[in-house]
């Protein structure tokens, strides 16, 4: 049987703090810098032009030769999506007595460094990332209408939490189930209104060694015991075992 091969994006939903043009303008700024800078090369086969231009001060793109974008946008056979969280956005006027400088400070978003990302007081998993399952919703309703009908995998969904083990090495994380159940939801919805969306995995499995934090996040459904490496599922790996048995989650 001939392979399927895809790509996974890492994506966000992301949304301005009011409706203000300068904060329209930030959301613009850190929607190309998150999703649009990868989106549009892999499936329209070129960048964004005002994500190129916000770049100028610190690339002139000149790294891209002749033919690159033709490899980039490589037929696929299916579109794979990681999705964790939100992005709310603003950009504040220049505070008083700082120069141009503040706004060249180092920052993962290069040529937006002055905007501002704001905490709506909303629930966080240990990553201090706040959980919002509407805008998984958003991101697969958006890659469907404006890029592609592809099938989508979302190939990372999950959350880390402080996981806890008691007296008898049981982990009962209910906020993960939680999580899970919201996000699975936002799924759904998508696919009852013809998002193309094909399957769901749980990041992760096992709690792991998680890029710059190593072993201090925890995001597995199954607890790792480091120093002896035992293995204990956690009360989300039964919950999940019985929606994937059940194929869905339990009527309310």
């Amino acid at each position: 049987m001939p392979a399927q091969v895809g790509v996974t994006l890492n994506l966000y939903a992301v949304s301005p703090v009011s409706e203000t043009e300068a904060d329209a303008d930030a959301t613009r700024r850190v929607d190309g810098l998150a999703n649009r800078i990868f989106l549009d090369p892999v499936l329209l086969g070129r960048y964004p032009d005002d994500v190129v231009e916000d770049l100028r001060p610190v690339t002139d793109m000149s790294h891209v030769r002749d033919g690159d974008l033709e490899v980039i946008s490589s037929s696929l056979d299916m579109l794979g999506v990681n999705y964790y969280t939100r992005y709310v956005v603003c950009a504040p006027e220049m505070p008083d007595g700082v120069d141009d400088r503040w706004r060249s400070a180092p920052s993962a978003f290069p040529g937006s460094e002055h905007v501002q990302f704001k905490d709506r007081g909303l629930p966080v998993t240990a990553m201090n990332w706040e959980i919002d399952a509407p805008g998984l919703l958003e991101v697969l309703r958006r890659v469907s209408r404006e890029y592609t009908d592809l099938p989508i995998y979302l190939t990372e969904n999950g959350a880390a939490f402080d996981d806890v083990p008691d007296s008898e090495g049981r982990v009962e994380d209910a906020g993960r189930v939680d999580f899970f159940a919201q996000h699975l939801r936002a799924c759904h919805q998508a696919i009852t209104e013809g998002v193309p969306l094909r399957g769901y995995f749980a990041w992760s499995l096992l709690d792991n060694f998680e890029w710059g934090f190593g072993y201090t996040k925890r995001f597995g459904i199954t607890y790792v015991d480091y120093p002896t490496q035992r293995r204990t599922p956690k009360a989300s790996a039964d919950w999940y075992a019985q929606v994937s048995r059940r194929n869905g989650l339990a009527a309310e």
